[in-house]
């Protein structure tokens, strides 16, 4: 009897480009992992079409019903949720919310998340404009990418692994952005691998 694949759940607030990286490397056999859900906060994320074009479970859980009972009571339904579908890991692939310890110590080493920066650097949502602004102040020589082990303290965990992403004086906002983009599709299905891989051993 063949032994059925690892399953991950990824988690998006957007578009959805890297959870698209996934699928596409889950369907060509470049990773060896079945999506079992996604799950968005945004009700509009594409994230969630993308995951029924391809008929995968995409559930929509906003904070709002939560506002009032706070980030304790959100994470702990949500993961609740995820834990229904018996994940092996768990991917924040552009998530915009952070997770408070009743989410991730259900999980324990099992969450981890894309941050568009090198490790150690420019922590929180706008690491890509703060890395091109030191760029451009001769701060920096170069920007990056990379993948951690998901813990409170925002983008601090433990590195997977991380991308160096060239920028160049010439560059616009947006030029440094796509090739970023870029390198986050490559990454986010290498790390997710070594994630994997490290649960088996």
């Amino acid at each position: 009897m063949a032994q059925s694949k690892p399953k991950i759940v990824v988690l998006v607030s957007g578009s959805g480009s890297n959870l698209q990286a996934l699928i596409d490397a889950c369907e060509n056999d470049k990773l060896d992992a079945t999506i079992a859900a996604v799950f968005s906060n945004r009700k509009a994320a594409f994230g969630l079409e993308r995951a029924r074009n391809h008929s995968i479970p995409a559930e929509y859980f906003p904070y709002s019903p939560y506002r009032e009972s706070g980030r304790e009571a959100y994470d702990a339904a949500l993961g609740h949720k995820v834990a229904e579908y018996g994940p092996d890991l768990i991917v924040l692939a552009g998530w915009m919310r952070i997770f408070t310890p009743t989410f991730l110590d259900k999980f324990t080493n099992r969450v981890i998340n894309l941050h568009p920066a090198l490790h150690g650097t420019y922590v929180g949502a706008d690491g890509i404009n703060w890395a091109y602004e030191s760029f451009q102040k001769g701060e920096i020589e170069h920007g990056g990418c990379m993948v951690h082990y998901a813990i409170p303290e925002v983008d601090e965990g433990a590195l997977i692994a991380e991308t160096i992403v060239p920028m160049y004086k010439s560059d616009s906002p947006d030029d440094y952005a796509q090739r970023l983009h870029t390198a986050e599709h490559s990454l986010i299905v290498q790390a997710t691998a070594m994630a994997l891989s490290a649960l088996e051993n």
